[in-house]
């Protein structure tokens, strides 16, 4: 029977994407691993594999096409001695997932969906487990569930038609699972009426009070529309609040000076911002119980300080997440920092390298920026904002007056997880960390 490629979820909140680019063509043999085509989520692009073999018998979404569904057809592949006459033969399986065991009797063209590289959601195997019941789940799903003694009957899928994905296996932990669930509230209110009505009804409005002025009309893509709903719901349902310091970073400077000398000879060269990831990084191991989320219901306390950053993109802004960040050597995350903000701008980021963290950096100092309030991106329980360190006049600890570079610090809170004397005390030690930045490598 033709087998059709579904459209894949890249993410759990994902519910369409652009198919940017086949790189096959109808009649072209595919074996397992050959990539078939590129398809652009909001943040990134991703190129996917085959898993089975066969011959393309029909391309049914051209490229380029935007709001191509999750689990929808996208081309249809023949196996040994199929025709082309048989695709048009066979119905397309419904868009929506269905049972396993209705879809079985109900059509008789095969599902399978794309395989990804690194961190994307493959094409469906299935098994079936010890007590008889079927599994659904991918040949990688399955190899790493058992590397990681993880029980697949106790997994439900997020893959097409409820497949069990290697996205299911990463997030058997308690706190990967419970970030995916507040993913998941906040694609729901992403995609909700109330954050696109407004827009829609408010733009005749608008566009007749500027009827006699010129001006050019600029489509939302995926990623602004995203970006505009999420922190549109940050600033109506988080309480923020906002807490400020100034740093003197004299100290740090000398002490980067010296190292970057130091590490010349390996490439590598430590910037301002590559201090701040490993001061927060560090106060959140010092402030444990600031190092949290909210999960709607609860909060969620984390133990490794996994810290996003932000960074500038065409068209918009993503947050790379540095995992561990706490733990690693001022040398190792800038090495990853570089190549992770190299990536993004590429849109070459896997969904597992920018979502989740309990904290985020927002760094504007490199424009000049004295200081900023920053807008929390949920779930996480605070921002950072970073402004430039600039030569200012000030009263030293004996009381005379002098000069120093100083940088301003604003931190934004999440009320709901962190109170005003937490978030201070927070705040206090990264400064602490900032100002003593040798104490950071003991």
């Amino acid at each position: 029977m033709p087998i059709e490629i579904l459209m894949p979820a890249l993410s759990p909140t994902m519910e369409e994407g652009t198919l940017a680019k086949w790189l096959v063509k109808e009649g072209d043999a595919v074996a397992s691993g050959d990539l078939l085509a590129e398809i652009e989520t909001d943040k990134a692009t991703m190129e996917f594999e085959a898993v089975d073999e066969g011959i393309i018998g029909k391309l049914l979404v051209a490229e380029g096409t935007e709001n191509v569904a999750v689990n929808s057809a996208i081309a249809v592949l023949l196996e040994d001695g199929e025709s082309s006459s048989e695709v048009d033969a066979a119905p397309s399986a419904p868009a929506s997932p269905a049972p396993a065991a209705e879809a079985a009797t109900s059509s008789p063209a095969k599902s399978a969906t794309l395989a990804s590289s690194p961190a994307s959601t493959p094409p469906a195997a299935e098994d079936k487990a010890a007590e008889g019941a079927r599994i659904f789940a991918t040949p990688l799903a399955r190899k790493l569930a058992a590397q990681n003694n993880v029980d697949l009957t106790r997994l439900s899928g997020s893959g097409p038609r409820g497949r069990i994905v290697k996205a299911d296996i990463e997030a058997a932990g308690s706190a990967v699972s419970a970030d995916r669930t507040v993913a998941s509230m906040a694609s729901a209110a992403s995609t909700s009426g109330a954050a696109s009505a407004p827009q829609s009804a408010n733009f005749e409005t608008i566009s007749k009070l500027y009827a006699e002025r010129a001006y050019e009309e600029i489509s939302l893509d995926r990623m602004r529309k995203t970006i505009a709903a999420r922190l549109t719901e940050a600033k109506q349902t988080v309480p923020h609040f906002y807490l400020r310091r100034d740093v003197m970073l004299d100290n740090l400077l000398g002490f980067r000076g010296e190292m970057n000398a130091a590490l010349a000879e390996r490439d590598v060269k430590l910037s301002v911002n590559d201090f701040v990831i490993k001061a927060c990084a560090l106060a959140l191991t010092t402030v444990p119980t600031a190092n949290a989320i909210w999960a709607g219901d609860r909060i969620l306390q984390f133990t490794p300080a996994d810290i996003a950053v932000a960074v500038a993109i065409d068209g918009g802004l993503i947050t790379p997440v540095l995992k561990d960040a706490d733990q690693k050597s001022l040398s190792v995350l800038s090495t990853e920092m570089k190549d992770l903000a190299t990536r993004a701008k590429g849109r070459k980021l896997a969904p597992d390298e920018y979502q989740g963290g309990s904290f985020a950096i927002s760094n504007l100092g490199m424009f000049g920026i004295d200081n900023f309030d920053a807008v929390i991106n949920p779930p996480h329980g605070a921002i950072l904002a970073v402004g430039a360190g600039k030569k200012k006049p000030v009263v030293t600890a004996s009381g005379e007056l002098g000069v120093a570079t100083v940088m301003s610090l604003t931190l934004s809170v999440d009320h709901r997880v962190i109170d005003g004397a937490l978030g201070a005390e927070l705040l206090n030690v990264i400064v602490k960390n900032l100002e003593n930045p040798m104490a950071m490598l003991a």
